[in-house]
């Protein structure tokens, strides 16, 4: 646990008590504060109580009146389309609003740092696609090359739970806009923009508050070193936002559209290769196209991330080589989950956006694709764009046929995955892959994502194991 420095003494209000939240109220506890929590769920109020914390409801403004500080958990919003309640209440009696990204950068740096021969480093991760795999990837590298190094945020363990830094150890944090956007305090020393994409612009009323959230990662004084994305406009731009000059090594960018040249540090991918590149000459190349962990150029960006910050904390390209190709790959995240009589099954339950699911769309060839869900603003265009490898599209869903309409492919409206997953199962052929890329958020017939690919791996292991997946 990182306990809260800054507190002591002070009341503190936590909103929100799911693993973040009590989390925050533990690490605020250790630090000698009196965590006040709420949380509109009566069950959610009754686990906190149970561990002893006092719960108050916070959407009256009278009880902010000796509170120091209110922070949020990332789900709760804080601006768009409306604040909380309990957020406007507290932002009337003019109480900070923060959350525990925030209170970890101001918390983790300790004392006993000055006793280390490498101090602790954070590498922090932010993007619309590909950052969980990103922060995964490097802390697999890390651990592989046998660095200290633990995964947090918005994946792994939250971000106060973890273990005090040691000498030489990495945290490495996926934190999305959220996160990025309200925290007071965000001090990386090495921070990644994957990419840009259109995605939860109701929280950011646009683009350019998602874009403005995502930025806030390199504004405080900018990161040691700015790993950049820059196949979209918004990522070029803010490269050049933080570099000094074209030789400026303390920006990385990244892409996996073209070769980038200059006398800076690029890296980049092209037809399955990495090629790193520094002051005009190329220093190392690895061949991507044989790890398993790692399908389609989305997954070629996310190596060339990792790759990037593993590079800036000093390891050896032949170490990173190495370890890539040992990553088994992330649950619901181009998850290869069997292979049976020639036809490959694939859980990227995760691509719950349009650009994502057109990456993955993009990495396999002849795919029956399972999509559908609740239909994200902006249409089904770029869908179309991408689908010249699919064979037939199974769409799930309670607005299914809505959906299955919008599609320039061959498709069945099943609604159901079990369907879904029956028929395409009962259709593929040899060399075929069935893959889930939903293309639309889960909430209209699953919990989460996790649980809505879940159900596909069920279901696909269920059927094979019964003999129905045999030509």
């Amino acid at each position: 646990m990182i306990p809260v420095k800054g507190f002591s003494g002070q009341k503190v209000a936590v909103l929100g008590l799911g693993r973040s939240g009590l989390a925050t109220a533990r690490a605020l506890k250790a630090g000698r504060a009196t965590p006040v929590c709420w949380d509109d769920n009566p069950a959610a109020r009754e686990t906190a109580e149970t561990e002893g914390f006092d719960c108050v409801d916070l959407r009256h403004q009278s009880e902010f009146d000796d509170v120091a500080t209110l922070i949020v958990s990332p789900g709760i919003p804080h601006l768009y389309p409306e604040p909380n309640p309990v957020i406007a209440a507290a932002l009337e009696a003019g109480v900070p609003v923060d959350n525990d990204i925030g209170l970890f950068f101001r918390s983790f740096a300790d004392q006993d740092w000055s006793k280390f021969e490498t101090p602790p480093r954070v590498i922090a991760v932010t993007g619309s696609n590909g950052k969980s795999t990103t922060a995964a990837l490097i802390h697999h590298v890390l651990t592989e090359a046998g660095r200290q190094s633990q995964l947090a945020g918005n994946i792994g363990r939250g971000v106060l739970d973890i273990d005090p830094g040691g000498d030489g150890s990495v945290v490495v944090l996926e934190l999305s806009s959220y996160q990025t956007e309200l925290a007071r305090a965000l001090t990386p020393d090495i921070a990644v923009f994957t990419n840009l994409s259109p995605d939860h612009l109701d929280r950011h009323a646009g683009m350019g508050g998602y874009f403005a959230a995502k930025r806030r990662l390199f504004a405080e004084g900018g990161p040691d070193r700015a790993i950049v994305g820059v196949d979209e406009i918004e990522g070029s731009f803010l490269a050049g936002q933080l570099a000094e000059g074209r030789s400026d090594d303390r920006v990385i960018r990244v892409s996996v559209e073209r070769k980038l040249t200059g006398p800076g540090w690029q890296v980049f991918a092209r037809k399955g290769f990495l090629s790193e590149y520094r002051k005009g000459r190329q220093t190392a190349s690895i061949d991507l196209r044989g790890i398993k962990g790692l399908p389609g150029a989305h997954n070629h960006q996310n190596a060339c991330s990792a790759y990037a910050a593993c590079r800036a904390l000093g390891l050896a390209p032949k170490a990173i080589e190495t370890a890539l190709h040992s990553y088994p790959g992330l649950p619901h995240r181009s998850q290869i989950i069997a292979e049976t009589n020639g036809v490959t099954y694939v859980n990227d339950s995760k691509a719950t956006n349009i650009d994502s699911a057109a990456k993955a769309l993009r990495a396999f060839k002849k795919i029956r694709w399972i999509c559908g869900g609740l239909e994200k603003e902006g249409g089904l265009a770029a869908l179309n764009e991408a689908s010249d490898q699919v064979i037939k599209a199974y769409v799930i869903g309670r607005e299914a046929a809505n959906f299955a309409m919008q599609l320039d492919v061959d498709t069945t409206v099943c609604t159901t995955m079990e369907r879904a997953v029956e028929q395409a199962i009962e259709d593929a052929q040899p060399d075929e892959t069935v893959l889930l890329a939903p293309a639309a958020a889960s909430f209209d017939q699953y919990d989460n994502f996790e649980q809505r690919g879940d159900d596909f791996v069920s279901e696909v292991k269920r059927r094979l194991s019964s003999g129905n997946g045999c030509k």
